[in-house]
Parts: C-alpha cells; structure tokens; sequence
C-alpha cells in the first residue's frame, strides 16, 4: 500500500505510454492530473474503472483534468485496450513497475488465500503544481469519476 498522502510532492516519473512515446508527469505541470493505477488491460474491474473515466472524460476535462492511466502491460496491451474500448487518454506502460514503485502501488496481495504480488488499484488526483491533492485507495471502479469531482 501507498505511503503517499495528500499534501505530498507527487514522485516524478518518465516512461512511455501506448504508441512507445515518451510520457513525463512533468510535462503535465500546471494541469490537474488524475493519475490512476490499475491491475490489467482487459479485466472486467479494471474495464469498467477506465470506460467510467472516458464515459465522463468531457467532466473531467471541464473541470481541469489530465488523465492517465499506469499498469505493469506493455504498449502493445495498452493500444488494444484503448482501441478496443476507445478511451480518450493515454495508458503508461509501466513493465519494469518502476512508477508502481514510486507510488507504492505495487506489492504483496492475496486471493483466496494464494498470495501473489500485483497492482494495488489507486488514483493519485495530483495539482497543478505537482503536489497530491487525494489518494484514493478504495475505487468504486463503476463510478470512480465521482469519487474525483466529488
């Protein structure tokens, strides 16, 4: 689990998103960003998290946000998953779990009593000056938007 709370310095990162370009937090300053962090391309909880955040991206841009969205899949992954369900913002490929790492989303997790390590699904609402404004650690991925514009 994060360690990170609000007042925080958001931890700076460089990494690439679905097309293979180049993806800075800092090329996000002065933006709100919704910086969310999810299990797996394709999964039913982590498809309903992301079509709620492109069902209400035009929400989410009114109101001064950039998403992005972090799993440990690879471009390739990514740019299926954005075809597929044509989500409007980019997907980090985080393979080597170094932004996991930063974030402190990435550890031990259990399942039906087998333990395994895997992402921890958290959004990171992050401010124009870089500073985390919420953790949000308990997503309701049906309606995360509202738990971000609350």
């Amino acid at each position: 689990m994060t360690t990170l709370k609000s007042g925080d310095n958001a931890p700076q990162f460089e990494s690439v998103d679905q097309d293979g370009n180049s993806i800075k937090l800092s090329d996000y300053k002065g933006k709100k960003v919704v910086l969310y962090f999810y299990p797996k391309d394709n999964t039913p909880g982590c498809t309903a998290e992301s079509c709620n955040l492109r069902d209400n991206y035009d929400q989410l841009l009114k109101n001064g946000y950039v998403v992005l969205g972090v799993s440990t899949d690879n471009e390739k992954s990514h740019r299926k998953f954005i075809d597929k369900y044509e989500l409007p913002f980019p997907l980090v490929a985080d393979t080597d779990k170094s932004v996991h790492q930063l974030y402190g989303t990435w550890g031990e997790k259990s399942m039906y009593g087998r333990k395994y390590m895997g992402t921890f699904r958290t959004t990171f609402v992050i401010d124009e000056e870089g500073k985390i404004e919420e953790v949000i650690e308990k997503v309701k991925t049906k309606d995360h938007t509202s738990q971000i514009l609350k």
